[in-house]
């Protein structure tokens, strides 16, 4: 994401205008996200059977383990509840 940032002089009064990158701290890292969903599946329970735990369909949890899709809010909570870790770990690692 780029954002503008204006420079102002007072000597000589000019304004200049450049483009700056700005990282976006609201972008998740799906990637991450889905290393961190699959570590809290387990090895135990198949997608099916964590699909059914968490009242989602067994695509949409392949979805978010592949990281195509971002879990809602009440799925990290059931998560949360499920695996006994906070919602800013599966989000962030933390």
């Amino acid at each position: 994401m780029k954002g503008i940032v204006y420079s102002y002089n007072s000597s000589n009064t000019t304004v200049k205008k450049h483009t700056e990158r700005m990282e976006s701290p609201s972008t998740p890292n799906l990637a991450a996200i889905a290393r961190r969903i699959r570590e809290i599946r387990g090895f135990d329970l198949t997608q099916g059977e964590f699909a059914k735990i968490l009242a989602i369909s067994q695509a949409q949890l392949s979805k978010y383990e592949l990281g195509q899709s971002t879990p809602t809010v009440e799925i990290l909570l059931r998560l949360k509840k499920f695996s006994g870790r906070s919602i800013d770990w599966i989000l962030t690692g933390g």
